[in-house]
């Protein structure tokens, strides 16, 4: 699960990226409006945290954008500002909750594990794929009753294989989503190609049927067609 958050407090901003690294998301950042709004409309995220008052613009007008464009990204606004305008206007515009400084990060995390709960797992702890069970909480992944061990980016992968399930994804966007900020470095793709096999080897040997479908020159679906 890949986070953006969205802050010009450095101390802030580092304290919630090392404690969601420890939790197992994936974090990107931002310190301003303009580099905000430039990672929003490239890479995809599953949660977007987002401070109302950032050097350059409004944390509002992010809102704003992301709502444009249809992110499937769950939003997070967190703002030392309590005004009840405030709130009313960021969950007007589409947020989907506001946490106000100071906070504890262990209240954070269970807010974004809510928001993306409701967002990928219609509100359950738990996601099934025919004979595939996902725990988004415990981050755990059984076949048939039987635990699987994925690495953390193969649990996204799946988990990322099963929300865009039926659809072919692009070599580009899965790299995107293992990569992040650093998409722009990739040369080749045989990175994604060996966590791809891994996860494919590893579901098929636990029972799973092979979902993970080669579309030639272009990417892969998951489906069970």
């Amino acid at each position: 699960m890949k986070l953006l958050i969205i802050e010009d407090e450095i101390p802030l901003r580092d304290s919630i990226q090392q404690y969601m690294e420890t939790q197992g998301y994936r974090c990107e950042t931002a310190g301003n409006f303009m580099e905000a709004m430039d990672k929003i409309d490239f890479y995809e995220y599953d949660c977007v945290l987002v401070d109302i008052g950032i050097p350059m613009g409004s944390g509002l007008d992010i809102v704003k954008e992301l709502k444009a464009i249809k992110s499937k990204a769950g939003i997070i606004i967190i703002s030392a500002r309590d005004a009840v305008d405030d709130k009313i206007s960021g969950l007007q515009l589409g947020s989907d909750d506001y946490l106000t400084k100071p906070f504890h990060l262990s209240e954070l995390n269970a807010r974004i594990a809510a928001v993306i709960r409701r967002r990928h797992f219609n509100g359950d702890e738990k996601i099934m794929f025919n004979e595939i069970e996902i725990s988004h909480v415990a981050k755990s992944v059984k076949v048939k009753g039987t635990s699987v061990e994925l690495t953390q980016k193969e649990f996204d992968l799946l988990v990322y294989f099963i929300n865009n399930k039926g659809r072919v994804i692009t070599k580009s966007a899965l790299a995107q989503h293992i990569w992040g900020d650093h998409y722009d470095q990739v040369v080749s793709y045989d990175f994604l190609y060996t966590h791809i096999k891994n996860l494919r080897k590893k579901l098929v040997e636990a029972g799973a049927e092979d979902y993970i479908k080669t579309i030639y020159g272009t990417g892969y679906k998951f489906t069970d067609n």
